[in-house]
C-alpha cells in the first residue's frame, strides 16, 4: 500500500472589531452553519494573504507572478538578456512566445487602445490572470531571444513550440505548486493545487454591526464657517473567534515542484522549504481588508498541526453546535479549545486515524486543554519539526 503524506493545519484565531473580507456591498462576509449566521473569511482571501508572506520567507527565484500584464513582465526579461531590443519589439516577442507556450491570446486591450487612439499601442495583455514562475519567465525569455529574427516562423516549428510548452510546464514555483494554476486555453499546462484552504468561520453566532463615523475639515476660513462634519459615512464590522483549516497533499506538492530548483541540493529540499513556508505563512498571515481602519493585528490563540498517512480531516464539526460565551468569564476561546480537545481524539479513534504526528502551538490559559493533543512547541520549532518530518518521509518514499 502506498503511504501518503498529508499535512493539516487547524487554528483558532480571535479578531476584534474588523472587516477582513467584505462582499460587493462592503459588508463582512458571513455563512450559515449549524443553523446560525457565522462570520466568514473566504479561502481566496486567506490564500492570497499566505502567498504574500512568501516574499519574506523564500527567494524570489522560487516564486511566481500572477498578472494579466505577463507580456510586459516577460519583455523586461527579454530586454535584460539583449538590451538592443526595443520595447515594442520585446512586447511582440513576449506576446508570441506566451501564446505558443500557453495557447492564450495576448493582445493590446481594446479599452486602453481606444483611450490612446493618437498615441502608441499599449502593452499586450492576456484576457485573464496568468500565473508563471520566475524560472519559467526566464526560460521563455531565452527562447524568445533565440527566435528574435522571425519569432512567428520560429515558433511554428514543432520542436520550438514544444519547448515553449515544456518551459511553461516545468520548474513550477512554490506558490504555483501549492495553489495551482488554471490556463483556460491550455489545459495541458494546468497545475492541480496541492493545498486546500477552507473558508474560515466563527465558532459562534455573529451579527454584523455598523459604525457611523464623521470626518472634520481641518481648514476652515472661520470657526462658524461650517458647523457640520466634512464627511460622514458608515462601515460594517464584526468580531469573532474563527476556526481556520488548511491541508496540503505533500506528495502532489513534490510532483508539482519536480526534481528540484537547484542542482546542488537534495531532492527533498524544495518540498521541505515549500512546506515550511506554507506552515509559517498560513499561521501568521492576515487578510488586509480594512486593516488601517480597525488595526486588527492578531495571531492565532492555538494551532494544531498534523501529518497523517490518510485523507485529510477537518475538525469543523466540533463547532456545528455554536459556542456560547461563558456568562461568568465571557469569551469563546476556552469553550472552542475544549470542544476541539474532545472532538479530535473521538473522530480519529472512530475512523482509525489516530496515528498522526501532532504538534500544538498555543498561548494563554484558555487553550491549556489542547496541549494534550500533541507535542507543544513554539512557532520556529514547529516549522523546523514539520519540515524535518516531511523531508524524512519523502526521502523514505524515494
Amino acid at each position: 500500500m502506498t503511504t501518503r503524506t498529508i499535512l493539516e493545519l487547524h487554528a483558532l484565531q480571535t479578531v476584534p472589531p474588523s472587516n477582513l473580507n467584505r462582499d460587493d456591498t462592503g459588508t463582512p462576509k458571513t455563512a450559515v452553519y449549524g443553523g446560525v449566521r457565522r462570520a466568514r473569511v473566504s479561502s481566496q482571501s486567506w490564500k492570497r494573504a499566505t502567498r504574500r508572506t512568501f516574499h519574506d520567507l523564500l527567494d524570489p527565484s522560487e516564486l511566481g507572478v500572477r498578472t494579466k500584464r505577463v507580456a510586459e513582465l516577460l519583455a523586461g526579461r527579454i530586454r535584460g538578456l539583449d538590451d538592443s531590443i526595443e520595447e515594442a519589439e520585446a512586447w511582440a516577442l513576449a506576446a508570441e512566445t506566451i501564446q505558443a507556450a500557453t495557447g492564450s491570446k495576448i493582445e493590446p486591450p481594446k479599452r486602453k487602445a481606444s483611450a490612446k487612439a493618437d498615441g502608441p499601442d499599449p502593452a499586450p495583455e492576456s484576457k485573464y490572470l496568468m500565473f508563471l514562475s520566475a524560472r519559467q519567465l526566464d526560460g521563455l525569455a531565452e527562447l524568445a531571444v533565440k527566435g528574435r529574427d522571425d519569432i512567428k516562423a520560429f515558433l511554428k516549428d514543432k520542436d520550438n513550440k514544444a519547448e515553449a510548452k515544456q518551459i511553461a510546464n516545468s520548474r513550477h514555483s512554490v506558490d504555483i505548486a501549492l495553489f495551482g494554476r488554471m490556463v483556460a486555453d491550455g489545459a495541458d499546462i494546468n497545475v492541480d493545487a496541492a493545498a486546500q484552504v477552507a473558508h474560515a468561520i466563527s465558532v459562534h453566532q455573529v451579527e454584523n454591526e455598523s459604525d457611523y463615523y464623521t470626518a472634520v475639515d481641518d481648514h476652515k476660513e472661520r470657526e462658524d464657517d461650517d458647523l457640520g462634519a466634512g464627511m460622514i459615512g458608515t462601515v460594517e464590522f464584526n468580531s469573532a473567534t474563527l476556526y481556520r483549516y488548511a491541508a496540503v497533499d505533500v506528495d502532489l506538492l513534490s510532483r508539482n515542484l519536480g526534481k528540484g530548483q537547484r542542482e546542488d541540493e537534495p531532492l527533498t529540499e524544495p518540498v521541505r522549504r515549500a512546506v515550511e513556508a506554507f506552515v509559517q505563512g498560513f499561521i501568521t498571515s492576515l487578510p488586509t481588508g480594512k486593516l488601517n481602519t480597525f488595526g486588527n493585528h492578531t495571531l492565532p490563540d492555538a494551532v494544531v498541526v498534523k501529518i497523517r498517512s490518510t485523507r485529510p480531516i477537518s475538525f469543523v464539526g466540533a463547532f456545528e453546535e455554536p459556542c456560547r460565551a461563558d456568562q461568568a468569564a465571557g469569551g469563546h476561546v476556552r469553550e472552542a479549545s475544549e470542544r476541539l480537545a474532545r472532538y479530535v481524539p473521538e473522530i480519529e479513534r472512530a475512523y482509525g486515524a489516530d496515528n498522526a504526528k501532532t504538534w500544538v502551538l498555543r498561548v494563554g490559559p484558555n487553550t491549556t486543554v489542547l496541549a494534550e493533543l500533541g507535542d507543544e512547541v513554539s512557532l520556529p520549532d514547529l516549522v523546523e519539526a514539520v519540515g524535518a518530518e516531511v523531508a524524512g518521509r519523502q526521502s523514505d518514499a524515494s
